[in-house]
């Protein structure tokens, strides 16, 4: 079906009365908050539109796919009375994605939360030599060039206004090699230094910026990969949602540059610890003390 066109944000309704359940028993209000979410049609992008919404936020949903992710807002916006609205656009298409975020800053306002979940996955579980190069190089541009893209597009904003936070989703196969999904391993690796500087050029400005590993929740992308085969236990994406949320409302900024991860990550321990030095940053591990790159 042929893209309609854009459609007018939803209007609020009274927020103390979610019409389904949805965040009746929030933990973070996030009211006048307006959230940018990537990938929002399906899967944890899905759940994070929802939950922020449940939260009080005002939700723009950013995906490839225009019939999927306009049903897909239609139904947030219907089961919280949240202001949604569905801007479909390509991350890795500049144009489309500047074009896309205009839209959303002459709708729903300024954005005060930009989540860079969007993100391909290898399509074939082989070596990395075996990979055909010109797919392996589409997922690794979803992880890089988009949040880029999507950085280069909101901060400005963010910076100007001195306030902003900005959640790239990483992974915990940005912090290790193996032999399987190369594109997608190096992909979060990238996004994840993406964060450190970042995180670094924003010193003083008010914004600041986190590398979030999700865990492991269960979507039709991790239960294809073999190696959740059989897998029982999953991180239930309300976790995820609740750190989010929770970075959002900045209650978590001393860990901005820095990777915390839903499932392992107890919230009330990242609220309460202070980290030092490069902890929870991407860095090469010396191999003693005369190590001459240490």
């Amino acid at each position: 079906m042929a893209d309609e066109g854009p459609r007018p944000p939803h209007r609020s309704q009274a927020r103390d009365e979610p019409r389904d359940g949805a965040g009746a028993n929030r933990t973070t209000e996030l009211s006048g908050t307006v959230a940018l979410v990537t990938g929002a049609s399906a899967g944890i992008g899905r759940h994070l539109a929802q939950g922020l919404a449940a939260r009080g936020a005002a939700v723009a949903g950013l995906a490839r796919s225009a019939d999927r992710l306009q049903t897909a807002m239609d139904e947030v916006a219907a089961s919280t009375g949240a202001r949604t609205l569905a801007v479909p656009a390509d991350v890795t298409d500049r144009t489309a994605v500047e074009s896309a975020v205009a839209r959303v800053t002459a709708e729903l306002g300024p954005v005060d939360l930009l989540v860079n979940n969007a993100g391909l996955m290898d399509p074939a579980e082989v070596p990395v030599w075996q990979a055909d190069p010109d797919e392996w190089w589409r997922v690794v541009e979803s992880h890089v060039r988009g949040p880029l893209l999507l950085v280069h597009a909101v901060v400005p904003g963010m910076v100007e206004r001195g306030q902003g936070r900005v959640i790239d989703l990483g992974s915990g196969l940005s912090t290790r090699g193996r032999d399987l999904y190369s594109a997608y391993s190096v992909g979060k690796t990238g996004l994840m230094r993406l964060t450190e500087v970042l995180h670094a050029g924003l010193a003083g400005t008010g914004v600041h910026a986190f590398d979030l590993s999700p865990g492991v929740v269960e979507t039709a992308m991790s239960t294809a990969m073999s190696i959740h085969e059989g897998r029982t236990e999953w991180t239930d994406p309300q976790v995820v949602v609740d750190l989010v949320a929770a970075i959002a409302a900045g209650e978590l900024d001393q860990w901005s540059g820095r990777f915390v991860r839903a499932g392992a990550d107890e919230l009330d321990t990242l609220r309460s610890v202070q980290p030092e030095g490069d902890a929870r940053m991407l860095r090469l591990r010396r191999y003693g003390d005369d190590d001459p790159t240490g």
